[in-house]
Parts: structure tokens; C-alpha cells; sequence
């Protein structure tokens, strides 16, 4: 977004519901499809044409920002409220399903929340905000001897990919299936007693880093559960 943006001139009436009905539309098909759509693609969805779509977002990136920026600050208000509740353990697993939900449910937020190869300023400084709250939240969990010392905060945007990853597989035939694998994800992050050391380490946040700048979403559309 330009600095001077507050100061440009309001856009008319029928302007702003051209502008509203496009981020709707793309909202929906990213929904549905992730970001692989390109701009022609949302004007068809929309039903207005192309060049009102470029009129209001010269690049797909300015169109994503409008999208997604909100929605990956709303993961990490996620987890700064999570790390307010009084029991680590609940506010901890209370992230996940939060977290799980927002990805399961929407390919194109999963693609660019845990991606940085298509990422605007906005959404890097969104996902940049993600990073400090899901570090507290797994912290405060672990001092209290609820969550397994060996799970970090990278170890997060691998549980919303694989949420998102059974919603892609069985979308079709039940709709709320990832539910079921993010309360097996939980019940094993639980720390116990004489649990056996996960065998591989979780990513460092340097390969994190790594892995979002050069994982490029793409592939064939996901049905969205509703």
C-alpha cells in the first residue's frame, strides 16, 4: 500500500461497490481455489469486467493484500488472546483448533499465511507479528509442563497445512473431517509421561524462513468447507 493512501480522494458510490464486489468474489474464489486464480479469473467470478478489476488493483499482489492481510493479523490476535487465558494448556489447544479452522477452511489464507513468495508488505508484516505471539504462546505452555518440550513454534504452520491438506482430500465427502485429525494433533502434543521423543526435529525458524520463501502454492482447487 502506498503511504499516502488515507489522503487519495474517496472513491465514488459505484466505485467502492465495483471495489467491494471484487474483494468478495476473490475472497470467495481463493476460498476455494488459492491464490493460483489471476485477476481475469476474479473478474469472471465477479461478473464485472477486467478492467475494472485493474482499475482497482493494478496486480494480483495489491488484491491479495486487500484480502489476506486482515485474515493473518487475525491469527495472530489468535494467539495473543490464547496466551491471556488463564490455563496455558487450554488457551494453547484453543489456538490450534482456531488456527486449524482458518486454514482448513480457506486454501488461499493457508497459501499466503505460510508463504512468502507471493507476500506483500502488508501480509510480511503480518506474518512478521505471527512469529513473537505463537513463540509466547508455545513458551508459556511448555513452562507449565503441558506442552512437549520438543515442539516449537515453527512446529505451527505444519498443523494448519495438514488441516488444510485433509480438507483438499475429502473436502467432497465430509466437510469436517480435519476436525477429527487437529483433536489427534492436540492429544498428542499433550506432554506425558514416558513419551518417546518425536524422532525428527521441528524446523528451525531459519528453515521455516527457508521453506516459506520458496514454497510456491499451486495445484488443483480445494473444496471449501462450509
Amino acid at each position: 500500500m502506498k503511504p499516502d493512501s488515507a489522503k487519495e480522494r474517496p472513491l465514488r458510490k459505484d466505485a467502492q461497490r465495483n471495489r467491494q464486489r471484487i474483494i468478495d468474489a476473490a475472497r470467495d474464489l481463493f476460498a476455494q481455489k488459492g491464490i493460483e486464480p489471476s485477476l481475469n479469473d476474479v473478474a469472471h467470478h465477479a461478473r464485472v469486467g477486467v478492467g475494472t478489476v485493474y482499475r482497482r488493483f493494478a496486480t494480483k499482489e495489491e488484491l491479495l493484500e486487500a484480502i489476506f492481510s486482515d485474515g493473518i493479523n487475525q491469527l495472530s490476535t489468535f494467539a495473543e488472546l490464547a496466551a491471556r487465558q488463564e490455563d496455558s494448556w487450554q488457551g494453547f489447544a484453543w489456538f490450534v483448533e482456531q488456527m486449524c479452522q482458518l486454514t482448513a477452511t480457506d486454501r488461499g489464507l493457508r497459501e499466503i499465511a505460510f508463504s512468502k513468495s507471493c507476500a506483500g508488505d502488508r501480509v510480511s508484516a503480518a506474518q512478521e507479528r505471527l512469529v513473537p505471539a505463537l513463540n509466547k504462546l508455545v513458551e508459556r505452555a511448555q513452562a507449565d509442563g503441558h506442552l512437549r518440550p520438543e515442539i516449537a513454534a515453527p512446529d505451527m504452520p505444519v498443523l494448519g497445512l495438514l488441516a488444510g491438506t485433509v480438507s483438499e482430500f475429502a473436502g467432497t465427502v465430509n466437510t469436517e473431517l480435519w476436525r477429527r485429525y487437529v483433536a489427534l494433533f492436540i492429544d498428542g502434543l499433550h506432554s506425558r509421561t514416558g513419551q518417546t521423543r518425536l524422532p525428527v526435529e521441528a524446523l528451525s525458524e531459519t528453515e521455516l524462513d527457508l521453506a516459506m520463501h520458496t514454497w510456491e502454492p499451486a495445484g488443483p482447487p480445494a473444496v471449501t468447507p462450509r
